[in-house]
């Protein structure tokens, strides 16, 4: 659902995009990229999900697990651009913002009383920090494309990690993420120069690079090898 909802967006960025750049306009902001820094603001919609590696069904805890998957959540981001342009075509891109967040993992056990399903939401508190380096096209009349990349820390302020067990219910037991996050990050998007400010919009995929699972030996945990973080965030930015 959320894919289909993605590619149906793009294709209306393109097609709009198209029919927008063929017209002769006046050009709005025409020393916007000229300048060497410039401010601005976003307003986010992430869907955060998991990237999950378990150990093979034959190691330890892991045999009366069926299911284990990772199930995607939507949230949104508030942040602050600072865009520093070198020349025409690139510019250093630093966007700290503070990302609200939820993710669960969905386990199925098989049990003598038969199988047993249970739900660990994990939900997320961030203050993301990416730094990136964006490319962007000619600008035609008063429309651009460019792609984006770079890598990002994250800091989760709900983290659990550290919190004990105590509880047999299964119920009760918390599955904990570290607080500490590394990111990869890439991505496109589009700029429309407006009389008063620029307009973007942007989509960006970024991937963890280290395990953020907080490995306490619970029958939750122990069947997992690795867990990173995966995020797909869909932002309007306002720079001016």
């Amino acid at each position: 659902m959320h894919k289909n909802k993605i590619i149906i967006l793009i294709l209306s960025i393109v097609l709009f995009t198209n029919v927008y750049g063929q017209r002769e306009t006046t050009k709005n902001l025409p020393k916007f990229d000229h300048r060497f820094m410039h401010f601005g603001f976003l307003l986010g919609l992430n869907s955060a999900d998991f990237v999950l590696q378990r150990f093979p069904p034959s190691s330890p805890g892991a045999d009366s697990l069926y299911v284990l998957e990772p199930k995607a959540a939507t949230g949104f981001n508030l942040g602050i651009i600072s865009s520093m342009h070198f020349g025409s075509y690139f510019s250093l891109r630093f966007t700290p913002n503070l990302a609200f967040s939820s993710r669960s993992l969905s386990y199925t056990f098989e049990t003598f009383e038969g199988p047993k399903q249970y739900t660990k939401d994990i939900e997320s508190t961030l203050i993301n920090f990416p730094l990136n380096i964006k490319y962007k096209s000619v600008r035609l009349n008063n429309f651009s494309a460019y792609i984006i990349g770079g890598g990002a820390y994250s800091l989760d302020l709900a983290s659990d990690a550290g919190h004990e067990n105590i509880s047999t219910n299964p119920n009760d037991i918390i599955v904990a993420i570290k607080r500490n996050d590394f990111m990869a990050q890439i991505g496109f998007g589009t700029d429309f120069y407006l009389e008063y400010f620029k307009f973007g919009i942007e989509l960006k995929m970024s991937y963890g690079l280290k395990d953020l699972l907080d490995h306490d030996n619970t029958p939750f945990t122990t069947p997992i090898d690795k867990l990173s973080s995966k995020m797909f965030l869909l932002s309007f930015t306002f720079e001016g």
